[in-house]
């Protein structure tokens, strides 16, 4: 055993000694107490990596919404006034003029029958905006504006006011203001630049909402809850996870879409009650197994429940190609024959051998991204591959084509 004693220093005014002591070989039973040390660290470590991990929760708001509370579409036709000569040309669109007419005729100006009026600068708009749940007069909602003529671009316009009606045909809101588009373009001697959308731009608060609608969140004694996706595991959950913070009997699940609640009577006692119910936290479930194909893009998405049975795969390329070469053909001389230019094709079929590929059993998404990726096929081939799968039922998911 060495001891070192190191040089004093002074802290706080104090002068003090540290003394250490410092071990130059190990004795047994210290041996024995560091091994020790380290199996409790390791069976630790291996009870952790043993017990589950929490799944991820989810809060009821996120799946589901109140019956009847809901946006609703407003739509309306309108006029651009404004714009730097990129207007409808009048001559084709016949209804820009006459909407402009009647416009001028409602605050008192009559234009002759007769008369032919080049307008650049307007352009004829259909105005679209959603009006939110619980919306009151005097609210101001977005809308979006969008040409319905040749105009060749919305950007400087002002919509003038352009009444929104709903599916029933009433006057919800009103729309005005300056338009805001989020393209550039300019066009010169033949040539053009244009930097993303031109003919269609958004008014943020552009309208106000002049009629409320009606809803049932606060009719009768019980509220329902619609699940964004039919789900039985989903629906029990949720009843379960508020009958466990609000009582029992308070939730009743009727389906695998509506969850039925007993909600108090008050308008205020049931605003803290549906806001306690929308922050409640659950397990999430497990989706059901699909894979969705976009064959137009050639994209394909699925989700953490696919999985793979043990199959094996063979797969080819088979490409055709044409090529046309142009043939003269010359009469001969003193014959009175005409030059004859005419098209040979050249038809070529070619097949690319493809062997037989063993894909193992994939239990994980991972696993079946690995064995997709080792077949070295293109997305518009795995479409075919992932539908010879599913036809052999060695694919345990939904396959939807979109």
């Amino acid at each position: 055993m060495k001891f070192l004693l190191r040089s004093p220093y002074r802290q706080g005014g104090f002068r003090r000694g540290i003394f250490v002591a410092r071990a130059r070989s190990a004795t047994p039973t210290a041996r024995l107490r560091r091994a020790m040390v380290w199996l409790l660290l390791a069976a630790g470590l291996a009870l952790w990596l043993a017990v589950p991990q929490t799944a991820h929760a989810i809060r009821i708001k996120e799946i589901a919404a109140v019956q009847g509370v809901r946006t609703n579409q407003l739509t309306g036709f309108g006029l651009v006034v404004g714009l730097d000569g990129t207007g409808d040309q009048t001559t084709q669109m016949p209804y820009t003029t006459q909407s402009m007419s009647n416009y001028l005729q409602q605050l008192g100006l009559t234009l002759p029958a007769d008369a032919k009026v080049q307008m650049k600068n307007v352009a004829a708009v259909m105005v679209t905006a959603q009006l939110p749940p619980f919306a009151q007069p005097g609210q101001l909602i977005d809308v979006t504006v969008s040409s319905i003529g040749n105009a060749k671009s919305l950007r400087g316009g002002t919509l003038i006011a352009t009444p929104l009606k709903g599916a029933d045909g009433e006057i919800y809101a009103l729309a005005q203001g300056n338009m805001l588009v989020g393209g550039a373009g300019a066009s010169a001697g033949g040539s053009k630049v244009q930097i993303n959308h031109l003919s269609a731009g958004r008014i943020p608060s552009g309208a106000q909402v002049e009629r409320s609608v009606p809803t049932p969140f606060a009719l009768g004694d019980t509220i329902d809850l619609g699940l964004n996706a039919a789900d039985f595991q989903t629906a029990r959950r949720v009843a379960q996870a508020i009958n466990d913070r609000m009582g029992t009997d308070v939730a009743q699940a009727l389906d695998g879409r509506v969850v039925r609640l007993r909600a108090p009577i008050d308008p205020n006692a049931r605003v803290v009650f549906m806001a306690e119910v929308e922050e409640l936290q659950l397990e999430a479930t497990v989706p059901a197994a699909r894979v969705i194909v976009n064959t137009r893009t050639g994209s394909i998405v699925m989700n953490q429940a696919v999985t793979l049975s043990a199959c094996a795969v063979a797969h080819g390329n088979l490409s055709v190609s044409i090529s046309s070469t142009p043939v003269v053909s010359q009469p001969n001389p003193l014959s009175g024959g005409q030059t004859v230019v005419a098209e040979k094709a050249d038809i070529k079929i070619s097949q690319d051998g493809g062997a037989v590929i063993q894909m193992d059993a994939a239990p994980q998404l991972a696993d079946l991204v690995r064995l997709l990726n080792g077949l070295g096929a293109t997305p518009q081939d795995l479409l075919a591959i992932l539908q010879a799968i599913k036809a052999a039922g060695a694919m345990n998911a939904e396959l939807e084509v979109i």
